[in-house]
């Protein structure tokens, strides 16, 4: 007999309507992708407001020495399995909305083992969001379309950001400069009204790569917007 589809049954269609989706998110930096998930979830538009959706980043207390993309893909599979365990005996299945999401985050930046760490989170069923060389790539893409290579050097791509006008006042009208450690703070001005204008320009850097299978050339390159719109039905901020 082949099996009741959601429309089909009232049970399961319950289940979809009434369960939630939880997300969780390891990250490699332990301050600036943890606040942008923090305004995703708090200011995002949702495409589907009646979708509950709970995200937690699970290694905010990891030390440095875990958040290179290899251990946070390690972690982050010994979770998914845990998680996938839970879903399925809740009747949850992969083609429901809220059939549980794992996500890394992780740069480019000095990191040899990227096509390692990529191969083995698609072989477990995780999600990647990938940022080359860092994940202030994504966003310097809200204040500018920049397609120029980093030279794999997240410095360069932190520091540009920080010189884009108005990014310094957004922690403060009368504040002229931010400091490297102050800017890894993500503030609500340097984001709010500018997602499509980043996910179109993330969307250019994307189709200068395509074809390429090894991601230590994508130079620049991020596709952050994957996790705001899959992982948390995000359409706009």
């Amino acid at each position: 007999m082949a099996r009741d589809r959601g429309r089909d049954n009232p049970a399961r269609a319950k289940r979809q309507r009434t369960l939630r989706r939880e997300v969780y998110v390891f990250t490699e930096g332990a301050v600036t992708e943890p606040g942008f998930i923090t305004f995703v979830t708090e200011n995002g538009t949702r495409k589907e407001p009646a979708h509950e959706i709970v995200c937690k980043v699970e290694n905010r207390a990891t030390p440095t020495k875990r958040r290179k993309p290899l251990p946070p893909v390690e972690d982050a599979t010994t979770k998914w399995r845990e998680v996938r365990r839970v879903a399925e005996k809740a009747g949850i299945e992969p083609d429901d909305w809220n059939w549980p999401q794992v996500w890394c985050f992780f740069d480019r930046d000095q990191h040899e083992d990227i096509p390692t760490a990529f191969a083995r989170a698609r072989r477990e069923g995780l999600h990647v969001a990938y940022s080359h060389p860092c994940f202030e790539i994504w966003r310097l893409l809200h204040y500018q379309n920049y397609t120029s290579s980093f030279g794999g050097v997240c410095d360069s791509a932190a520091n540009r950001l920080r010189q884009q006008p108005g990014f310094a006042q957004t922690y403060g009208p009368t504040i002229r400069s931010v400091s490297e450690e102050q800017a890894k703070h993500v503030m609500p001005g340097q984001l709010s009204g500018r997602y499509k204008t980043a996910r179109r320009y993330a969307d250019g850097l994307a189709s200068r790569h395509a074809g390429r299978p090894d991601q230590n050339g994508w130079d620049p390159f991020t596709d952050v917007w994957r996790f705001v719109e899959d992982g948390m039905d995000v359409s706009d901020y």
